[in-house]
């Protein structure tokens, strides 16, 4: 997903990663959360992480409530072992 601010808008796994942990660190009664989850991040602005944050809220909002289909995933039995 794209930013409309200024700045990199592009995450990497690890900022995703590091987003992810921080949340758990700093929750919704923290003081100046947002600062706190960026700089924990790195390369990011307390602006930015707030927005994905949005992002991610709204998502999964979309995901419980149906929707965005689950998907299909067909059984290929992948790790299954043959006993002979």
């Amino acid at each position: 997903m794209t930013s409309s601010s200024g700045g990199s808008s592009s995450w990497t796994p690890r900022q995703n990663k590091l987003f992810e942990i921080a949340l758990a660190v700093y929750d919704k009664d923290t003081p100046d959360r947002w600062h706190n989850v960026a700089k924990a991040v790195g390369g990011k602005t307390a602006e930015e992480v707030k927005t994905h944050y949005d992002i991610l809220v709204h998502d999964v909002n979309l995901i419980d409530s149906g929707h965005v289909p689950i998907p299909d995933y067909k059984s290929t039995d992948v790790g299954a072992t043959s006993k002979t």
